[in-house]
């Protein structure tokens, strides 16, 4: 439980605006990789990137609270996170068998 308490006085150090600005920086990445690339792993990467940076923020003010709800949803989040890797990757697995590319823009090769 003294572990606990480190960590979270470790967090509060930091101002809570740095967190949000962090985790912004980090969601606006994500999202820009989601449009403008159409290759299936980097985009897998970027909604990733995306849960991480919620997962940032639910921490930091998780901490800043005093609260743990916000610690709960991040195992909620690394569940829904899990899964999506694994849904994602065995959809490039079929991609990559049906029309020999990861591109997202083939993906409608795969109706038959």
């Amino acid at each position: 439980m003294k572990n606990i308490e480190n960590i979270t006085s470790v967090i509060k150090l930091i101002p809570l605006e740095h967190y949000v600005f962090l985790s912004l920086a980090l969601f606006s990445i994500g999202v820009l990789g989601i449009l403008f690339r159409r290759n299936t792993i980097v985009i897998l990467m970027c909604i990733e990137l995306m849960l991480n940076s919620v997962n940032l923020l639910f921490t930091a003010f998780s901490a800043y609270r005093s609260d743990t709800q916000g610690q709960v949803f991040v195992f909620f989040i690394m569940i829904v996170s899990a899964v999506e890797v694994v849904v994602g990757l065995s959809i490039l697995v079929m991609m990559k068998r049906n029309v020999d590319s990861v591109d997202i823009n083939l993906l409608n090769k795969l109706k038959n």
